[in-house]
């Protein structure tokens, strides 16, 4: 297995997976949402970067990143926004090993931390990420231009 960025000869492969990742999230984006994030992976002035896992040519999973600054921290952190493994390649310790070359990349570009979230129900993942760091308690909320005011 390898464990390297993505290149523009993975786009095809990207999308395929990136669908795939968009389906179990219950998602749907319009095309040119997957397309700028795509551009951005490939932009070196992005802060996204994407990852992938290879095995004999054939990509089987991805970590798309943000590194950014941050208010608690002297040093950039990097939120791992996605994380997906083909179905029928899981439980091979892709989705350990895109996370451990993450956390190698943390301490080669010396961020302060690397940080997920996940679904409370999501006992699967939830198993893979435990092995790296405890959940830490704190809840999610999105707003969105067009929310109700709650007050």
């Amino acid at each position: 297995m390898q464990i390297r960025s993505a290149l523009p000869s993975d786009e095809a492969a990207w999308l395929r997976l990136w669908q795939g990742y968009c389906v179990s999230c219950g998602v749907s984006l319009a095309p040119e949402v997957s397309q700028r994030t795509w551009k951005r992976i490939l932009d070196p002035d992005s802060a996204v970067m994407c990852i992938v896992a290879e095995v004999d040519g054939q990509v089987y999973g991805f970590a798309n990143c943000v590194v950014h600054e941050n208010t608690w921290e002297a040093q950039p952190v990097c939120h791992l926004e996605d994380l997906f493994v083909l179905p029928s390649a899981r439980g091979h310790g892709i989705g350990a090993a895109l996370i451990e070359w993450l956390r190698n990349a943390m301490r080669a570009e010396g961020w302060a931390q690397l940080y997920w979230t996940a679904p409370p129900d999501d006992t699967a993942a939830r198993a893979l990420y435990d092995r790296f760091a405890q959940a830490d308690g704190f809840v999610r909320y999105v707003v969105r231009p067009a929310a109700a005011n709650p007050a």
